[in-house]
């Protein structure tokens, strides 16, 4: 009975100290003033405000919402949550297996074919825009690439080669200028001296085609000499491959500059001489200079023959290939093509064809059109590209922008049809429609090859997440609130009171006469 009693006081006791509890609050509550709701607000706008900056500067460097990344890292596990596993890669289409899908590294950085001239070009736009074109990485890329192509384990048996390999390494220009220099005194025919010399100090093309004709002269020689001792022993196998690399550098660079010097049938010639002498140096893709060349001289028949024999499965592809069946395919079309007439009679043979060329270009590389439609700026393309990436973009739209304009309609065909991909590949990191998934690699590693300067473009591109926007709202919330607050205190204050009654009904005369 007196237990009873005891559990029945206990529970008649607790309402008792809530509403207690509950009539204390209402007061403090009504004694506040409206500078303190204003300084409550002010604060809040503050603190979210620092939230959203350091939100956005965390998603703008590692592409993800901090908050967002903490509770699915930390707090869903101790929450019993299960991370969703991330799904499988898909397979290869047109042909392509799944094996070599693995095998394959997702961003393999590749020389640029058309790769500027440092002192000519790059230098000179330096000199009159005061920006760096090329980043520290992408020199540093050439750089290994000069020992890998210009050196070898014989250079110790020639004291000129010896003074090279210690040129290419050096960081600072004019240091590698005053090597070329001495190689040239030990040594008058140092074939890698005049192309360190063509690369770097010439100021003009024809200065620089100057030096290169000095080191094809000195390359040949060199080269028939290594021809006749290779088999002699492995070292002589060295060398003559390194000669090899240095004859083939020299011929292509001296068929770019009659190409920029206007001589467009010579460099075209010379382009396919060195692709019958050397044909299994297919992986420098000397095609594409011969390309871009071809259409220069708007001979539309022999860029379809290198086409027929380039753009093959098995073959890596790029935008080059891709861009320039889909520019051949809408020649056919472009001129008459009208979105509006298409909408009423559909779409012929031959403009499906272009259309779905179209596609198939923006899914190997969807940064290209952009450049090509001027939505975005271009900037000097840099001496190494990505491929399907932004950097491989810029390259192939500095060259070729002027041969789309060329064929009328072309542009305007390219503008109507290039976003109807994205509907095609919804989610392109983890299926491809007629290639491999898109990699997620390629913004990191375009970040590193492009200058500072220069807007990355991004795809897929990424959506803001929830907590960005959440922090934003309630940061622009509040700064009203504490606006009105300054502005209208007692309309302010008493719009805080109706707030409360309507969250919390119970008011302090009712808890007072209740008690």
């Amino acid at each position: 009975m007196v237990a009873g009693f005891g559990l029945f006081y206990v529970v008649l006791r607790v309402p008792l100290r809530l509403r207690d509890s509950l009539a204390a609050v209402t007061v403090f509550l009504s004694t506040l003033t409206p500078k303190f709701y204003f300084a409550l607000t002010v604060t809040s706008s503050f603190i979210s405000g620092l939230i959203f900056v350091f939100e956005w500067w965390h998603f703008r460097k590692y592409g993800t919402s901090f908050i967002e990344q903490v509770s699915v890292s930390h707090l869903r596990p101790l929450i019993g949550g299960v991370e969703n596993s991330p799904p499988a890669p898909a397979a290869f289409s047109a042909g392509e297996n799944e094996t070599s899908r693995q095998n394959m590294p997702e961003c393999k950085v590749w020389r640029n074919p058309l790769n500027l001239f440092r002192g000519a070009e790059y230098s000179r736009y330096m000199w009159v825009t005061g920006k760096e074109p090329l980043t520290y990485y992408d020199m540093n890329l050439s750089a290994q690439d000069h020992q890998n192509f210009f050196t070898c384990d014989t250079d110790a048996l020639r004291p000129s080669d010896t003074v090279m390999q210690k040129a290419w390494r050096e960081r600072n220009p004019q240091a590698r200028i005053k090597a070329a220099y001495q190689a040239l005194e030990l040594n008058n025919d140092c074939a890698t001296a005049y192309v360190l010399l063509a690369e770097e100090e010439a100021t003009t093309i024809v200065d620089a085609e100057k030096y290169f004709k000095q080191a094809l002269k000195a390359g040949e020689m060199i080269y028939r000499k290594s021809q006749n001792c290779h088999s002699q022993s492995p070292q002589h196998e060295a060398q003559l491959r390194r000669d090899t690399n240095v004859l083939v550098y020299v011929k292509r660079r001296l068929a770019m500059c009659a190409r920029k010097l206007g001589r467009i049938r010579e460099a075209v010639k010379m382009m396919r001489d060195l692709m019958k002498e050397f044909p299994l140096l297919s992986m420098l893709n000397i095609h594409e200079n011969l390309l871009e060349a071809l259409l220069e001289l708007q001979a539309y028949a022999d860029v379809q023959a290198v086409l027929a024999k380039y753009d093959d499965i098995s073959l890596p592809k790029s935008a080059a290939i891709c861009y320039t069946a889909a520019l051949l395919k809408a020649r056919a079309v472009s001129e008459r093509f009208s979105p509006e007439t298409a909408s009423k009679r559909g779409l012929s043979t031959a403009e499906i064809n272009a259309v779905e060329a179209i596609h198939r270009a923006v899914e190997f590389n969807p940064h290209v059109p952009k450049y090509l439609l001027e939505m975005k700026s271009l900037v000097l393309p840099p001496e190494h590209i990505l491929k399907r990436g932004d950097s491989e973009a810029v390259a192939y739209a500095f060259f070729h922008l002027q041969h789309w304009k060329r064929i009328e309609g072309a542009l305007n065909l390219l503008h109507c049809t290039w976003e109807g991909t994205f509907r095609m590949i919804p989610y392109p990191l983890e299926k491809g429609h007629l290639f491999y998934p898109y990699p997620s690699c390629t913004e990191t590693a375009d970040r590193e090859l492009l200058p500072t300067f220069h807007e990355v473009s991004v795809y897929p591109q990424k959506e803001l997440p929830f907590f960005i926007h959440f922090t934003a709202g309630l940061c622009s919330f509040s700064a009203m609130l504490a606006l009105l607050t300054h502005q209208f205190p007692e309309l302010m204050v008493i719009f805080a009171k109706a707030v409360l009654r309507v969250l919390w009904p119970v008011s302090a005369p009712s808890v007072l006469a209740s008690s």
